[in-house]
């Protein structure tokens, strides 16, 4: 089962009910390596989805120290690609990265640093 680390709209209950059909199991965790900043989105489809057009993102910086509070949500495999399909208006592409916890999950990071 994959794991994807959220750090905005998909920990919303009303986000992942429209994307999924369903509330998905998380845990708290932390996106090692990653800082969190924010990007303007213009699709207005995925700014009605979520509500607000001022979207959080992360860019890699590789620091140790750095570290972005969110959420490990377990999806199936349809589940990721209806993620990919609901970030990409966003301009965000999934990538790995690690976790406090040490576990890997996917991750999406604004395409403009990846």
């Amino acid at each position: 089962m994959p794991l994807l680390f959220s750090y905005g709209t998909l920990r919303q209950s009303e986000v992942q009910l429209a994307t999924f059909g369903r509330i998905v199991p998380s845990s708290g965790d932390e996106l090692v390596g990653f800082a969190l900043s924010s990007v303007q989105v213009t699709d207005a489809a995925f700014v009605a989805a979520s509500g607000k057009a001022v979207h959080a993102n992360v860019r890699f910086n590789g620091r140790s120290d750095s570290r972005v509070a969110g959420a490990v949500l377990e999806l199936t495999d349809t589940e990721l690609a209806l993620c990919d399909r609901y970030e990409e208006p966003a301009r965000y592409r999934r990538v790995p990265g690690t976790l406090a916890s040490g576990r890997e999950a996917w991750v999406y990071a604004y395409a403009g640093d990846v």
